[in-house]
């Protein structure tokens, strides 16, 4: 087996964790981005974008591509998960993490993979991932992607939007995901901030919702 045949099965492997058909139920979350919506803050497709871009630079995108950093780097899988946990900025985004993280693990372990305990997502990605001999870099690429694609669909569902007009959000956000992901190679603790005010108070008033169609 050739050098390439090998990368190309573990870059299969990835994109098939990633695909919006693995067993995540991550079509039921969208990260707070039902509220925005129903209060008027996210209208169109601009107001689509404009927000997640602000959560991939100061937000959830980039908390989980910093986490998912540091454990590629090698850093203990035990640990990051220590911290997902107690950075979660409110009970949704916890659960939001951790239910997807779960669901992750016990299906990579059913496909025949290792045993792992249940993390929070971007931490068993990491931990399944080192296993690939994937550039870190595209790792985080594609983990962005997923998120954003996923966000993406929540918002062509609820606002609603066309479906070419998702596609076009998530194409021009594309820059944002290389940027972000650059970055995050060089991840350290120190350096995990964020300032995503608005999407965290969404995501912890959603849950008072008096009729919800996502879990988050």
């Amino acid at each position: 087996m050739t050098d390439r045949s090998i990368s190309d099965r573990a870059l299969l492997t990835l994109t098939q964790w990633l695909s919006p058909s693995f067993p995540l139920g991550a079509f039921a979350y969208s990260h707070g981005l039902e509220l925005a919506v129903a209060e008027g803050a996210v209208r169109d497709a601009e107001g689509l974008e404009t927000w997640l871009r602000a959560v991939l630079q100061r937000g959830g995108g980039r908390v989980d591509a910093w986490l998912l950093s540091l454990v590629l780097q090698g850093a203990e899988a035990a640990e990051i998960a220590d911290l997902a946990e107690a950075i979660a900025g409110s009970k949704e985004r916890l659960a939001e993490t951790l239910e997807q993280g779960t669901a992750f693990v016990k299906t990579v372990a059913q496909m025949g993979g290792e045993a792992r305990p249940p993390r929070a997502l971007p931490v068993a990605v990491g931990e399944a991932a080192r296993r690939l001999d994937l550039p870190p870099r595209t790792v985080i690429s594609l983990y962005l992607h997923s998120f954003i694609s996923n966000l993406v669909s929540a918002g062509v569902r609820f606002i609603p939007l066309g479906q070419a007009a998702g596609q076009r959000v998530l194409a021009r956000l594309h820059g944002e995901i290389e940027a972000l992901a650059d970055q995050a190679l060089g991840a350290t603790i120190d350096s995990l901030t964020t300032g995503a005010f608005a999407g965290d108070l969404t995501a912890m008033r959603h849950e008072d919702m008096d009729v919800r169609i996502f879990k988050t």
